[in-house]
């Protein structure tokens, strides 16, 4: 395993610890050079031994795959809580309303923060506990610090968040305190965060767990290797994924491309990134045909896991989802994203709002007659409906956020009003 410049191309870095950027500026991104010893075959019947495991590293949907994420870490470093084995679902109500022959809805969100940010996290936590770190920090609009908070607290480590102090939901920053995190409310957003971090982190023995980090994209690869492995090894047409920071779309396209470059997958299923209108500039720059990204300024969407105006992972997500698997993106409002939300969450799976950005953008997409409606695809959804309860409030249509000190009039508990009621 090997780190390589995206921008220039330069390998030639320290293999356990490199920096996040090389001297041109540009991201650094892992290799594994022995993908082409890869025996697929062999590996499929030891990633289907390990279905069964109990209580071992290999249980969880992230380390099953670790000869295809990190070979080279120790056993005794992995930091885990089995995340991953997330629930693949078919709702007839939600194909229909996507407009597809055939959906199927992964649920990260079933992952224990709550997120699909517990793929990679399982990943940089484990491979900085290895590297001596005892303090992990990360800028956040909050599934990210939950993560990391979590992970950090059960390796006995401290962590260090610096979260915006606006547009994040309160129920994220909650559960990051709930971990233990340090939190250090900003007056600039993520992005302000990121450059903050990638400055100074050293100077405070900070390890970095944002998706700058390329082992946090090496372990959200394990989303395309679990919904590979769940289908058979036989992929849709499309898989459609929310775009915030990028990193889940830049892991995914990856790991599609090393699964079909080892034999795993006979093809590449095409990736549509989906952002939200108030915070699209991937979306305008591909529009555009353009090759480079102006960030977005002010970032506003109800998607606050999606309220990124300067998304890192943006030149990976160029290479691996545009460039070399032929994908696409879309933009959405944020009443679609409601819309799908709501969708979501009565067909009995539930979806923060950043999840449901990929349902309604697979919508706009067959609309569009960009996906065609005999074609199948997979949603991604990256966070838990309890993630955001202000917005099931937005997407119920309710006129105020209801909490604990709302007093709900009762009703006279007789047949006559209630069959009224019903």
């Amino acid at each position: 395993m090997n780190y390589r410049c995206m921008e220039c191309g330069k390998e030639s870095f320290d293999s356990r610890r490199p920096p996040f950027r090389c001297d041109c500026q540009g991201l650094l991104d892992v290799v594994h050079h022995n993908l082409s010893d890869v025996d697929a075959d062999r590996l499929k019947h030891v990633f289907d031994s390990r279905l069964g495991e109990r209580g071992t590293p290999f249980s969880g949907g992230v380390w099953r795959y670790k000869e295809l994420i990190h070979p080279e870490l120790p056993i005794d470093q992995i930091v885990t809580k089995y995340e991953g084995n997330t629930g693949l679902y078919e709702s007839e109500s939600l194909t229909s309303y996507a407009g597809v022959r055939k959906l199927w809805i992964k649920a990260q969100s079933e992952n224990p923060s709550g997120s699909f940010k517990d793929n990679g996290m399982t990943v940089a936590v484990s491979h900085g506990r290895w590297l001596g770190y005892d303090n992990f920090a990360c800028t956040s609009t909050g599934n990210t610090s939950s993560s990391m908070a979590m992970y950090a607290a059960l390796s006995g480590s401290k962590s260090t968040v610096f979260l915006p102090s606006h547009g994040v939901s309160r129920n994220k920053a909650l559960q990051t305190e709930a971990y233990g995190a340090r939190l250090i409310r900003t007056e600039g957003g993520y992005d302000d965060g990121i450059r903050f971090l990638e400055r100074h982190a050293d100077e405070f023995g900070l390890y970095v767990c944002n998706s700058i980090n390329p082992l946090r994209v090496e372990g959200q690869k394990s989303i395309a290797f679990e919904l590979a492995h769940q289908l058979g090894w036989t992929l849709p047409d499309w898989l459609v994924v929310p775009g915030g920071a990028l990193s889940n779309a830049s892991a995914i396209g990856k790991g599609l491309l090393e699964l079909h470059r080892t034999g795993f997958i006979d093809s590449v299923p095409r990736i549509a990134i989906v952002q939200a209108e108030g915070a699209s500039p991937f979306h305008r720059m591909v529009a555009a045909k353009e090759r480079s990204l102006i960030p977005e300024p002010r970032p506003a969407t109800v998607a606050s896991a999606l309220n990124i105006g300067h998304p890192p992972n943006w030149p990976k997500a160029m290479r691996y989802v545009i460039e070399q698997s032929d994908g696409i993106t879309v933009s959405v409002t944020d009443n679609e994203i409601l819309e799908a939300k709501n969708r979501i969450d009565r067909s009995g799976i539930g979806c923060e709002p950043a999840s449901a950005a990929s349902l309604a953008g697979l919508r706009r997409l067959v609309s569009a007659g960009d996906v065609g409606p005999d074609e199948t695809a997979a949603c991604i959804l990256t966070g838990n409906l309890l993630k955001d309860t202000d917005a099931i409030a937005r997407s119920l249509k309710h006129e105020k956020r209801h909490g604990p000190d709302d007093v709900v009039p009762p009703i006279p508990l007789t047949p006559d009003v209630v069959r009224a009621m019903l």
